[in-house]
């Protein structure tokens, strides 16, 4: 069954977000661009379901007679471009190095397969039935962006500049930013995922990297002077926020170079790294794996690994930190346990006299 809800937020003049329900994999952050002679979406959800729940809501929000006519895509991951196909007719819109990613992701039908036929007592197979089991791609055709450019990309709707700015590989090979000048604002896609202490978000997960781009991404968001930055996922944050983002980026790009320099192996330092527990306020520590193995990529030269690894790795990192869980509650339990029966002791110790007397 599908995620339902979220929320639909006004951000500034004709502007508006999307934000699911909650954090987890898969959950993107879009936005809706309005004017009386068009509309623009800045990614879209994961699945038709959700799609379908983003169109209805922009729909109410279009002046009459105007439908969604562009689709620009921060990366191509499925959880910001699969939802393409509700708009079968619109432009979508990528960067030109977007096209290598799209070719290392399954395609909807096969994720949607793997997910279903996965054995859930395995760690792969599990993993993919609890975190992206909710959505539904048995219905859902590959997308493919109508536009692809490099660089600096210069759009308007109606009296709305809208710049897109392509950016060296990070996230993915193919990551864009949208500028809204007019609004103030800068939709990020993946190279931010947003966390405040009022609503945590997760770890990031970062496919392609290295971090020094990632980080050099973030800068960029903050040199357009946007008061308001939406990630890829998570809360809404301002440039405090994001700077807050970039010293999380440091310290993993900091852990990761001298684990390397170690000689501890990729997985090792990942493991190392959640085992720090520096961030206890994010969820899926796992995706540590991914981040961490890219950085190691570019810090010695190898290959990427094919996506069926780099998840089986992250999933067996995730019942391994399950199951340490488990047991530091069971631990704890038990201490709580001892506490009680030491202080009945005590009590029944100090009433002994009276009965005797």
């Amino acid at each position: 069954m599908s995620i339902t809800g979220g929320d639909f937020v006004e951000l500034g003049r004709d502007l508006y977000a999307w934000l699911p329900p909650k954090r987890g994999w898969g959950l993107a952050n879009c936005g809706l661009l309005t004017s009386p002679r068009g509309a623009i979406w800045i990614d879209t959800p994961y699945d038709p379901v959700l799609a379908g729940q983003f169109l209805a809501a922009s729909t109410k929000r279009l002046p009459d007679g105007v439908s969604i006519g562009r689709v620009i895509v921060t990366h191509a991951n499925g959880d910001h471009f699969w939802g393409a196909g509700v708009l079968p007719d619109a432009e979508i819109i990528a960067t030109r190095e977007a096209r290598e990613h799209i070719h290392y992701e399954p395609t909807p039908k096969q994720q949607d397969a793997l997910v279903r036929a996965g054995d859930p007592t395995t760690p792969l197979g599990g993993y993919l039935a609890r975190h992206f089991g909710m959505f539904d791609w048995s219905q859902t055709e590959p997308v493919q962006p109508t536009t692809y450019f490099t660089g600096e990309l210069e759009l308007t709707l109606g009296e709305y500049p809208v710049q897109v700015s392509a950016l060296p590989a990070a996230h993915t090979t193919g990551d864009l930013i949208v500028h809204l000048p007019a609004q103030r604002t800068v939709f990020s896609g993946d190279v931010i995922f947003g966390s405040t202490p009022q609503q945590p978000g997760d770890h990031p997960v970062h496919w392609a990297g290295p971090l020094a781009n990632v980080i050099a991404a973030c800068e960029q968001v903050l040199a357009t002077g946007a008061e308001t930055i939406v990630p890829g996922h998570g809360p809404v944050l301002d440039q405090a926020g994001v700077r807050a983002h970039i010293g999380y980026l440091a310290y993993v790009q900091e852990r990761a170079h001298a684990l390397h320099a170690a000689g501890v192996p990729a997985l090792e330092a990942a493991r190392r790294v959640i085992g720090e527990a520096r961030h206890p306020e994010l969820g899926l520590a796992e995706r540590l794996v991914v981040t961490i193995g890219s950085e190691y990529r570019h810090l010695d030269g190898s290959e990427l690994p094919g996506v069926l690894q780099v998840m089986t790795d992250v999933a067996v990192v995730a019942r391994e930190c399950a199951a340490e869980d488990s047991s530091v509650q069971a631990l704890s339990a038990e201490g709580s346990s001892a506490q009680v029966l030491s202080a009945q002791e005590g009590e029944q110790s100090r009433e002994a006299p009276g009965r005797a007397g």
